[in-house]
């Protein structure tokens, strides 16, 4: 049957309204392993042996990988998280081939991936996906700025539904200006996913992304209504966070974390291996939310 855009969106529409009369489902483990926040790292689909040794809460996959899955690779991949302990809670990474801005953005496309990909998240325990996704979303070289703002908001606004009708928040996540040039700050992502006013729209902070902004924590009480999902690195140099001398912003960073009582994930996005560096970040997350 071919799909477009008019069949799919009423289709996902009368989907999220079902969904709708029921509360999406945000909630984190009742009484996570590593204190008061469940503890994952976003790393390959190869590496969640790694993280279930290592006494994560939560592992986070990259959904275009879970897109590119054959069946049978899928299937074997769920059949591991299914009889595991912990769950893909959170996926990293929506999209990272398609556009969603740009001459070259085909919406029935990005329907037809999100419908699949979200499907795949959702049988391995997703509650939240990240859409940072920069190679999907850069403004191309001459493209009118307030064009591609434009398409993000049709993209986001026919993706948005289909997660609802999962149980599943769509994060937004602020992406330096190295790697995107567009929603680079948590200030500009949280006036956009406030503007879009979208139930299952909210939004993602990254600590290494705001120090590379030279942005101050201080955003995280300012988009506290928004805010969903944490991804944690040390800034410099890049890796997984060992000690509280590394950084005098991690003070304010986690203190903010406690003032605005957030109790949702924190999920480790850095270069290295979980078996050589969990153990020593998961005694440093015990102890600045401590």
């Amino acid at each position: 049957m071919i799909i477009n855009r008019r069949n799919f969106v009423r289709t996902a529409g009368a989907a999220a309204a079902i969904a709708s009369c029921v509360s999406p489902s945000i909630g984190f483990p009742a009484s996570p392993r590593n204190g008061k926040n469940p503890i994952g790292a976003v790393k390959p689909t190869s590496d969640f042996d790694e993280a279930v040794k290592a006494g994560l809460d939560y592992f986070e996959p990259p959904a275009y990988e879970l897109a590119e899955m054959d069946q049978a690779a899928f299937d074997k991949f769920h059949e591991k998280v299914m009889a595991s302990p912990i769950r893909c809670s959170r996926v990293n990474f929506f999209i990272r081939s398609l556009r969603v801005d740009g001459p070259d953005v085909n919406l029935d496309a990005l329907a037809k991936y999100s419908e699949s990909t979200l499907e795949r998240c959702r049988l391995l325990g997703a509650e939240i996906v990240i859409f940072g996704s920069a190679s999907s979303r850069s403004v191309p070289e001459g493209f009118s700025r307030d064009r591609a703002r434009d398409q993000i908001k049709e993209f986001l606004r026919m993706a948005e539904p289909i997660a609802r009708g999962k149980g599943i928040v769509l994060g937004v996540e602020p992406i330096r200006y190295a790697s995107s040039n567009i929603l680079s700050t948590g200030d500009e992502v949280v006036k956009f996913v406030r503007e879009m006013n979208m139930p299952n729209l909210k939004m993602n902070i990254d600590y290494f992304q705001m120090h590379s902004m030279n942005e101050s924590p201080d955003i995280l009480w300012e988009a506290r209504d928004k805010i969903v999902h944490i991804h944690f690195a040390r800034f410099n140099p890049h890796g997984w966070p060992k000690s509280a001398e590394e950084d005098p912003e991690y003070k304010q960073f986690f203190g903010l974390l406690e003032k605005m009582k957030y109790r949702g994930g924190i999920s480790v996005e850095a270069p290295g291996s979980i078996a050589e560096n969990a153990s020593a970040a998961l005694e440093f997350f015990r102890k600045e939310l401590a």
